[in-house]
């Protein structure tokens, strides 16, 4: 026989054709559907009313949840109950807040630190020829020679952006981190150089366009990161004179006498570019929503902010009491995406199936991070997983395009599944014949900062291009070393980690060949050896 949930003090007794009703039920080990249509709503008629009311209706007068208890009379809440269950509900929008809007918070401080080191105009340019491990910059890599800038349309209008031929990959990223456009290789310039016309949420498209790439952008504030290759010795020179050469930003309108550049050296500054993990995070924030347009975020996304008092034209200015709840929405969140970094729960981020070691980046191959095409909606832990620890949106680090671009493999965890240690001695061998156009790189990061890991070596890498000293076994496979110290005779295969810290790394192909992606070339797993 079937028990009737009771709500309140009183319940009418059950009426013979109720009970009648239920033993039937009880009798019956499979209701139809039209059976349990028909039953429902059916049973006890509660004190104050004259119909039997759903179950699923009615609230009890105490409920304990992990928010606390509530309390009500007749469905509705005392003092103390409403008073938490706002609280529970700022906080749940700050959380929110943090997950949904970090990748303007991140975008942001990648121009903060710019500002810092002087680049603070589309005239001046930051090169990192290459980045060793004094910047905090999100999983930056030691091996190609970045240039770096920020550009803002509202003070601009249309900008021309003029890009050399044979720089290397190129990516144009909007305030909220969305893709606006490749240059380069992975560009409609196809390596061959050209001119790009940047137009602003606000410009117009000019009559004649001849002789651009015509992008627009929804916000008025766009990173622009280039990358171009070291030479066949290692070294950066070419690169850097190809940037100083050929690389120019000037509006539209400056065509005919355009401003000269600026270009600052940044690869081995002490700046931070990696957005907050307390409550100065929402301060970052607040500076991008305050800039940029109304609409660069749909409503739904600025009630996120709105509802924790970030609003477009008016001041941030949080309580005490606030101030700390948003804290604590930040610590849950960063919880979240801490336990996520290495070990993503997605099927769809491991590079390998069944192997939870190796792991994109890109869960579920898409930059846009939507799950089956769209039908699953976006994949909001790929989202966040992604923009917590790395930088630039592109698709050209998601599609298959054998010889252009690049892909990356990240792993934290060893061939046991046990976060990587910088006290323990490990090793992985790159089989023969990585399947790299132009070079395959391995570089170390710290799990905290998630920038490079800092020890005595200022790049904590190796590179098939850079470090041409690395010994080879005798089938064509190179073993790398991690570890505190290097093992006897393996000092130019190895790199250096620190004792009671944690470590990843990011295992990149530039130039990936089809081995890649059929996977007929595969990456070995990192074993611990000491």
């Amino acid at each position: 026989m079937t028990k009737t949930r009771r709500f309140g003090p009183v319940f009418k007794g059950l009426s013979t054709v109720t009970l009648a009703a239920m033993l039937a039920v009880g009798c019956s080990s499979k209701p139809d559907a039209g059976t349990q249509a028909m039953n429902k709503g059916s049973g006890d008629v509660p004190e104050g009313y004259t119909t039997a009311i759903p179950d699923e209706l009615m609230t009890p007068d105490s409920v304990e949840t992990s928010a606390g208890t509530f309390n009500f009379f007749d469905g509705m809440p005392d003092a103390a109950t409403a008073e938490a269950s706002f609280d529970n509900l700022k906080f749940i929008r700050a959380y929110e807040t943090f997950l949904t809007m970090m990748p303007a918070a991140s975008i942001e401080m990648l121009r903060h630190g710019h500002a810092e080191m002087g680049v603070d105009g589309h005239t001046k340019v930051m090169l990192m020829s290459p980045l060793n491990s004094k910047p905090l910059f999100l999983t930056g890599n030691t091996d190609t020679v970045y240039g770096s800038t920020f550009f803002n349309l509202k003070e601009t209008g249309p900008l021309v952006i003029e890009v050399p031929a044979g720089l290397g990959p190129g990516t144009i990223n909007d305030a909220y981190f969305r893709f606006v456009a490749d240059t380069g290789a992975p560009g409609p310039d196809k390596g061959k150089g050209g001119k790009y016309l940047i137009l602003g949420p606000d410009d117009k498209e000019p009559e004649n366009t001849d002789g651009y790439f015509v992008f627009r952008s929804p916000t008025y504030s766009n990173w622009l990161i280039m990358r171009a290759f070291l030479d066949e010795e290692g070294k950066p020179d070419k690169a850097v004179a190809n940037y100083k050469q050929g690389v120019r930003l000037y509006p539209l309108a400056q065509k005919d006498n355009p401003p000269e550049m600026t270009f600052v050296e940044g690869g081995d500054a002490v700046y931070n570019t990696v957005h907050a993990n307390n409550f100065e995070f929402f301060n970052e924030l607040n500076r991008v929503i305050q800039r940029e347009p109304i609409d660069f975020l749909d409503p739904e996304i600025r009630g996120l902010a709105s509802a924790i008092g970030m609003e477009k034209g008016k001041p941030f200015n949080p309580s005490v009491a606030d101030k700390k709840l948003l804290e604590e929405a930040v610590q849950v969140g960063v919880a979240y995406v801490r336990s996520d970094m290495v070990t993503p729960r997605g099927e769809d981020a491991l590079i390998y199936e069944g192997n939870p070691q190796w792991f994109s980046a890109f869960a579920g191959g898409s930059y846009e991070w939507l799950k089956d095409g769209g039908k699953g909606g976006r994949n909001l832990d790929a989202r966040n997983n992604f923009f917590w620890a790395y930088t630039v949106n592109t698709p050209a680090m998601v599609l298959e395009m054998v010889g252009v671009g690049s892909q990356y493999a990240i792993a934290g965890t060893d061939s046991e599944g046990n976060y990587l240690d910088g006290s323990k001695t490990y090793k992985l061998t790159i089989d023969k014949n990585p399947p790299a156009k132009d070079f395959w790189s391995i570089v170390v990061y710290d799990p905290q900062t998630r920038s490079q890991l800092q020890t005595g070596q200022p790049f904590p890498a190796k590179n098939s291009q850079r470090n041409k000293d690395m010994v080879a076994n005798d089938d064509g496979s190179v073993d790398v070393y991690f570890g505190p110290k290097a093992p006897a005779g393996q000092e130019a295969n190895w790199i250096e980690t620190v004792p009671g810290k944690g470590w990843f790394m990011a295992f990149r192909l530039y130039g990936p060949l089809k081995p890649w992606f059929d996977q007929s070339w595969k990456l070995n797993n990192i074993e611990q050896v000491k």
